[in-house]
């Protein structure tokens, strides 16, 4: 069986279509590195090829599990074999804290930002904290104006969930959807596609440097600032983790270290 197969198999098993593209780019990856079928590779070839990738190619902590986990995957539904890798998983992740936004930086972000979809892009990420899968995953009725609330279908996990839609963001989409008149997704590019997540980072990087935002910034900052800022504001972590769909509290815990320190109740002693 081949990797067609195998991304026939996780689509009968319901896997989400970014897992299954995912998945499939590592066997790729890995297939095209051998140059032969991945049947016919060791274990112990294994080790080198994911030695190549961490050493050589500076390959990310979360990539790394990533790509045992659908090499994992592969061996147990296509060769039906159970392969043994915990030996080349990482041992333990490097704690990061995520760089965010203060408040008055995402609102010039957005003043900078003067084409009209690009400016409601970013309004909408960051409104309500939104993967970019999500956010470019948006149809035109997943907005529901009446109730004032966004609809998620499909997030990480096969979850949907509800948030919270801002009024002065559905002023921005109304505008928004006159000018451009989208038929489909929200968000629609060439022929009616979805936006792609590249061109997103770019309008992020292009609006950054307009705002003179001396900060490496991507989609996922956007998350990252508007969960920071509902914790500052007094927002309960539980119901951030239930707005940000993370499966475990833990997850949103990494917000108390981004947080400001005032939040926690503690003063700087030179300000004593």
């Amino acid at each position: 069986m081949s990797i067609v197969d195998f991304v026939r198999i996780l689509q009968v098993k319901r896997y989400s279509p970014n897992t299954i593209k995912t998945y499939e780019s590592f066997l790729k990856l890995t297939q095209g590195y051998f140059e032969k079928e991945i049947s016919l590779v060791s274990e112990t070839e294994l080790f080198d090829f994911v030695y190549h990738l961490i050493h050589k190619k500076k390959m990310a902590y979360s990539t790394q599990r990533q790509l045992i986990s659908a090499l994992k995957l592969y061996y147990k539904e296509v060769l039906n074999t159970n392969i043994s890798l915990e030996h080349i998983l990482p041992s333990r992740k490097p704690f990061k804290i995520p760089e965010v936004l203060s408040i008055n930086e995402v609102k010039e972000l957005m003043r900078v930002t003067s084409n009209l979809k690009h400016h409601c892009i970013i309004a909408t990420a960051y409104s309500a904290g939104l993967r970019v899968s999500e956010l470019l995953g948006l149809r035109l009725n997943d907005i529901d104006s009446e109730r004032m609330i966004l609809k998620i279908s499909g997030g990480k996990g096969a979850k949907d969930r509800n948030l919270p839609l801002a009024e002065k963001l559905l002023i921005l989409l109304r505008d928004y959807y006159k000018k451009y008149k989208p038929v489909g997704f929200l968000f629609e590019g060439q022929k009616g596609a979805s936006y792609s997540a590249t061109s997103v980072n770019a309008i992020l990087k292009a609006s950054a440097k307009k705002a003179r935002i001396n900060k490496q910034i991507s989609s996922h900052t956007l998350r990252h600032s508007y969960a920071t800022h509902l914790l500052e504001n007094g927002i309960d972590i539980r119901v951030i983790q239930e707005l940000l769909g993370h499966r475990s509290i833990k997850t949103t815990m990494i917000y108390t270290h981004i947080a400001k320190a005032s939040l926690l109740g503690v003063t700087s002693p030179l300000d004593f």
